[in-house]
């Protein structure tokens, strides 16, 4: 009996830990490193915007969590957002060669500058939607690579 009682205790003191464990982890502020490659020149800045949710995703700059835009020093560029909660984000990136703060396009509307999302999906005749460009925040340190695409 005294063998049981033990083996409670320290089964108990186990789950009592990872529980605290696993709420600790569940606490933290996020930190996500964005490293951009493929730019075509060192012209201008890069804009990079952080998405929680398909409400606005990619163009709509009511609904970004964090946006920011760089000046281009190194290739690839890191940008960094601080005090991200666990959870789902998409970012969308773009290469603002005049410094004019929005992706420019042609007549046709097809982009004149470069561009890029987070998972790198396969762009065709429309953006992607927040479920192709998704990826998750579940730890203390998140990196990811953005590929721009020029047309």
């Amino acid at each position: 009996m005294l063998k049981g009682l033990r083996v409670s205790m320290l089964l108990l003191a186990v789950l009592g830990n990872l529980a605290w464990s696993f709420s600790a982890k569940a606490n933290f502020n996020g930190k996500l490193t964005v490293e951009i490659d493929g730019l075509k020149n060192k012209q201008g800045q890069v804009c990079a915007s952080i998405f929680a949710s398909s409400k606005g995703f990619p163009g709509d700059g009511d609904r970004v969590l964090q946006n920011q835009c760089t000046k281009i020093t190194d290739t690839p560029l890191p940008i960094t957002f601080d005090n991200l909660k666990p959870g789902r984000y998409a970012v969308a990136v773009f290469h603002d060669q005049n410094n004019d703060r929005a992706l420019n396009s042609n007549i046709f509307g097809i982009p004149s500058e470069g561009f890029g999302f987070s998972s790198n999906p396969e762009i065709r005749a429309r953006a992607p939607k927040f479920s192709e460009a998704v990826f998750l925040v579940a730890g203390p340190d998140t990196n990811i690579q953005i590929q721009l695409k020029y047309f």
